[in-house]
């Protein structure tokens, strides 16, 4: 349903979520998230543009949230990168169809609920203890060993 660079979007947020306040680098998120760097730079630009994320330079520069981890949800990430398409006419372009056919309207019904899902999710939630799933990891995953 989400493409890849959605997926890479939500790594990365959640990564960031994860971390606080403090600020990661590039590498140190693509090492966490398992992303390629040079695509994750890309993903983040977006991010940065849609105003989720903020950049500084320097030597304690990085990547951070733009506001707390409590106050983003994921659908705002995932129409940063790629909204989801919602049907409002017909698709085949037909004079004769006014509405939608039931076929096309519980396909709309269906990205409905996921926009909803999605809405009704924050990133800080994202970072917690699954629970009843104590062997669950706790996102974000630390870094991977490079040797």
């Amino acid at each position: 349903m989400f493409s890849q660079t959605t997926e890479y979007a939500l790594r990365a947020v959640v990564t960031l979520a994860g971390a606080g306040d403090q600020p990661l680098t590039t590498a140190q998120i693509a090492a966490r998230t398992r992303v390629p760097p040079g695509y994750l730079s890309k993903v983040l630009q977006t991010l940065g543009r849609a105003g989720l994320i903020t950049a500084s330079r320097g030597l304690r520069g990085g990547h951070r949230l733009s506001r707390p981890a409590g106050a983003i949800c994921m659908l705002e990430v995932v129409n940063a990168v790629e909204p989801l398409a919602r049907i409002r006419e017909c698709p085949l372009g037909r004079p004769d169809h006014t509405s939608l056919c039931p076929l096309h309207r519980r396909i709309d019904e269906a990205v409905a609920a996921t926009e909803r899902q999605l809405a009704a999710t924050t990133l800080e939630e994202l970072t917690r203890p699954v629970p009843g799933h104590p062997e669950a990891p706790v996102w974000p995953v630390p870094e991977q060993s490079t040797s």
